[in-house]
């Protein structure tokens, strides 16, 4: 029970971090700057927000008028409905406000929109955003927020992790363009990996290689998070998630094809496969072991196991994605390629089992 009650506070905590403000603004740039009308005339919504706080709703608001964008609707979660409780106190900005109600700050959600110039300067911005309470606790499965996902046209936001994969679902049914934060682990589960290979999903520009940090709202003690690091500047506690940018707005990253070496330059240049002679043989899968994304030959028309790393550097004109081997069960429908084994399905050298691997071919070399 103890640890039942460990790890469902870290699950809770996990869920209550802001993003920065320079990576919201580093990653829409790049969606600008393939489509600089990306967000004009487009209704936004973020959803699971919480607009007094968060960065997404102060970077849509400051840049309402230079994107174009038609209507900005942020929402919050009440929070007497949250995991995570604490000794909740509502802000001087709701306080101050002549819709303030103390039967509602805790049990209800609220609601931004960000539409025209309230404040008569001349121009829209966050000094112009409306709010008022929600009817309900601001839940993204309720038919409140459902109605504003279906009035959206692009759903941007950071959910709640431990929700990840239903609130993925919720965007998927209703077809709309997104933009949201998730675990790198994500991508193994089946749903998730399902959109990337069918090419209705990919990552977005932030590389693999480097984790996020996010604002917490709060002091965690380290020993709670093993897997993470908290890190406190000028009062400000921060925390290094493993995270990623989904989404299925376009980017320039993606079009970029990754410059190859053949077989025999890698074994004989690529310092990453020093001291081999020649690129590993899955035991149960007729395709060959690429551990490294700058390791992949260009010479090769066969069938090749990647690291889940690959995907922020994938180009679909450049590779095509057969399938993914991650867990001890096999499933054709996400492996995509027949299973030579007996019972282990994770991708197997000399009976050792290696990390999850992406499985991919060489459009070139077809």
């Amino acid at each position: 029970m103890a640890n039942s009650n460990l790890k469902n506070a870290r699950n809770a905590k996990n869920d209550e971090f802001y993003t920065q403000y320079h990576d919201i603004e580093k990653e829409i740039g790049a969606y600008l700057e393939l489509n600089p009308n990306a967000f004009r005339g487009k209704t936004v919504l973020m959803p699971c927000d919480d607009p007094e706080w968060s960065n997404f709703t102060k970077f849509f608001a400051q840049n309402f008028e230079r994107y174009g964008i038609k209507k900005l609707i942020s929402t919050s979660f009440a929070p007497e409905s949250k995991s995570l409780k604490s000794n909740y106190q509502p802000t001087l900005f709701e306080t101050t406000a002549p819709q303030f109600d103390k039967t509602k700050t805790i049990v209800n959600g609220k609601i931004f929109t960000l539409t025209h110039d309230k404040s008569g300067d001349g121009k829209i911005d966050v000094n112009d955003l409306e709010w008022t309470y929600l009817k309900g606790d601001g839940d993204f499965k309720s038919e409140e927020i459902k109605k504003l996902r279906d009035e959206a046209d692009i759903i941007i936001t950071n959910p709640p992790f431990s929700l990840f994969r239903e609130f993925l679902a919720w965007i998927v049914q209703a077809e709309k363009q997104f933009v949201v934060i998730g675990s790198k682990n994500a991508i193994t589960y089946k749903e998730i990996f399902s959109l990337i290979k069918s090419n209705k999903m990919w990552v977005g520009t932030t590389s693999f290689s480097k984790d996020m940090l996010f604002i917490s709202p709060e002091e965690i003690d380290p020993s709670e998070k093993p897997d993470s690091a908290t890190r406190t500047v000028e009062g400000i506690v921060y925390l290094r998630s493993p995270s990623v940018w989904y989404t299925n707005l376009d980017h320039g990253r993606r079009h970029q094809p990754l410059k190859l070496m053949t077989i025999s330059d890698n074994l004989k240049f690529n310092k990453k496969l020093k001291g081999k002679t020649f690129y590993d043989k899955y035991d149960n899968y007729d395709a060959i072991e690429v551990p490294f994304t700058d390791a992949i030959p260009s010479d090769f028309n066969g069938v090749m196991g990647v690291p889940i790393s690959f995907l922020d550097k994938y180009s679909p004109e450049q590779f095509e994605i057969l399938g993914m081997a991650s867990s001890a069960g096999y499933n054709n429908e996400v492996v995509g390629i027949p299973f030579l084994g007996d019972k282990d399905a994770r991708p197997l050298i000399n009976g050792k089992n290696t990390y999850a691997r992406v499985f991919i071919k060489n459009r070139e070399r077809k």
